[in-house]
């Protein structure tokens, strides 16, 4: 930054400092406002932006009102309000009516930094500025969608706020309900804030209100536990500071909605957010109907790729387009691609946070990007029936969880009373469809009659063989059976091809990973026995 323009902007910051619970220092940040739009000559217009925690939003601007410096006379008076607005319906009603009473709608500006991104603005004109899109953009076309909000980073030092908040209330009204107006509103009159927000609010209101059952049945939460995002260690979210240690506050939420309306009639929206996540991504998903497949039946395709509309704000901003194209060559083959535009391919705007477009759209006194009242009060009414029956729940749990734990622990009893102490194996050969399922009564005696099997199979064929190993931690006891003399003596080591296969999902250095005991158990005590011929690895 050039140092002219840095001292001219720091000669013009000032640090006032005023607390709620202290009326008097209002009352001198008043005075000392005034003093300061005299000698700036500012006209006395005037943009508080209440970045606090949500219980102080309306302490603070009472005492705004008090003092009268809300009051509009000949210059512009305004209030910048940030997320959460309200932690339910009742609270959000009650919030939009106490600052009512201080001043005009149209000098609240509830920010969601979300809508001052680039991406998210040109939903509207993607949709309503292409002749392409919007015949399609229906229940006819559209199977469903998916909004996903990621995060990697984790609460961090805000957990006395999150704790109290959650994904839920911190997320799905603000960000993801913007998100989703903006893609299911009707058409606007005009491209204007009165047009544009009362299509937003007329589409949330259409939200299906679900019954407290059908909430919790369309929905999930998580919490994320400790350990590394990338190369970042994440603690643990209930040893994070001022987060209770039995807390049960969600980092993750992901919900199914419907909207009751003609146009979006039956179509389910998959609604997600979450902190610590494996990667920061906001997109939004439009999967359209699959193409009928009949005309396809005598040809050698046998699937069509899923065809859908990728909108992403984070970390790349652009939009991709999947649909289905021939393969070269002499036969009808099928395969999907991908048609990406990038932001930063067409254009050289630097990418901003949004709350640069939002703060400028204040001070001219644009809120089409911003929420009314209505509109809040609409998202908090779609979701309040999942908050309000997890309270009832965490009222109840104690004694009904203990009440379910004992009879879970009865019924289990009873089961395994009954069950006959097996372990089982499955061997499938390599050779035609044969499936040998072996039941015996220990893990010793099953990895006995799995090497006898090996061994079996082995001996039936003359030429080279291919032996499959399968399983979680179970085919340890078979690796080291194989290993002992009496066994390895029996392999014809040059005519066997060994697989090791593994179906979880555990890291190679994982001492329970399958080919790392593999390795352990068996091909290096053979390397020093000598028995593993030396390509064996």
């Amino acid at each position: 930054m050039d140092d002219a323009i840095a001292r001219r902007l720091f000669e013009c910051v000032t640090s006032i400092e005023a607390d709620p619970r202290d009326p008097a220092s209002f009352d001198a940040m008043s005075e000392r406002l005034e003093k300061l739009e005299k000698a700036r000559g500012t006209g006395g217009n005037r943009l508080f932006y209440l970045a606090t925690p949500p219980n102080a939003f309306l302490p603070i601007s009472e005492q705004l009102g008090r003092t009268g410096m809300l009051e509009e006379n000949g210059a512009w008076r305004r209030l910048v309000v940030e997320k959460p607005f309200g932690t339910d319906l009742a609270s959000a009603k009650a919030l939009n009516a106490a600052l009512l009473k201080l001043m005009d709608e149209h000098q609240i500006y509830r920010i969601d930094h979300y809508l001052g991104k680039e991406t998210v603005q040109n939903i509207l004109v993607l949709r309503f500025a292409n002749g392409m899109f919007e015949p399609i953009w229906n229940r006819t076309h559209i199977d469903h969608v998916q909004i996903t909000v990621d995060e990697k980073i984790g609460v961090g030092h805000r957990g006395s706020f999150y704790d109290a908040t959650g994904a839920l209330r911190d997320m799905v009204p603000n960000h993801l309900f913007q998100l989703l107006s903006l893609v299911t509103m009707e058409p606007p009159a005009r491209f204007d804030a009165h047009a544009v927000r009362s299509e937003k609010a007329e589409v949330l209101s259409a939200i299906q209100i679900q019954s407290e059952h059908d909430a919790l049945y369309n929905s999930v939460r998580g919490q994320y536990r400790g350990g590394k995002v990338g190369d970042t260690e994440i603690e643990d979210y209930l040893k994070t500071p001022d987060v209770r240690p039995d807390s049960t506050t969600e980092t993750y939420a992901a919900l199914k909605l419907t909207i009751d309306n003609w146009r979006w009639a039956g179509v389910p929206f998959y609604l997600r957010t979450g902190k610590a996540l494996g990667i920061k991504r906001t997109e939004i998903a439009i999967k359209f109907k699959q193409a009928p497949f009949s005309m396809f039946r005598s040809t050698p395709v046998d699937r069509l790729s899923q065809n859908y509309l990728v909108i992403s704000t984070e970390p790349t901003e652009g939009i991709e387009l999947q649909f289905n194209t021939k393969v070269p060559g002499p036969v009808i083959d099928i395969d999907g691609v991908e048609m990406k535009f990038r932001y930063k391919d067409y254009f050289k705007a630097e990418p901003s946070t949004g709350y640069e477009t939002l703060i400028y759209d204040c001070m001219i006194g644009d809120n089409i990007l911003f929420q009314r009242a209505d509109s809040v009060e609409a998202g908090w009414q779609a979701v309040q029936p999942l908050p309000r029956c997890l309270e009832e729940r965490r009222r109840t749990r104690p004694a009904a969880l203990q009440g379910r734990l004992r009879r879970a622990r009865s019924r289990q009893r009873a089961v395994d009373a009954r069950r006959p102490q097996l372990a089982e194996a499955r061997l499938t050969m390599a050779a035609g469809s044969e499936r040998r399922i072996i039941a015996v009564a220990d893990p010793a005696a099953l990895a006995k009659a799995a090497a006898e099997r090996v061994i079996a199979r082995i001996a039936e064929n003359s030429g080279r063989i291919a032996i499959c190993l399968t399983g979680g931690s179970s085919p340890k006891a078979l690796y080291q059976l194989l290993a002992t003399p009496e066994y390895r003596s029996m392999i014809p080591w040059d005519r066997v091809e060994w697989f090791i296969g593994d179906e979880r999902l555990v890291p190679r250095k994982d001492p329970l990973h399958n080919m790392s005991m593999a390795r352990q158990a068996f091909s290096r005590p053979l390397r020093a026995g000598r028995q593993c011929p030396s390509d064996c690895h």
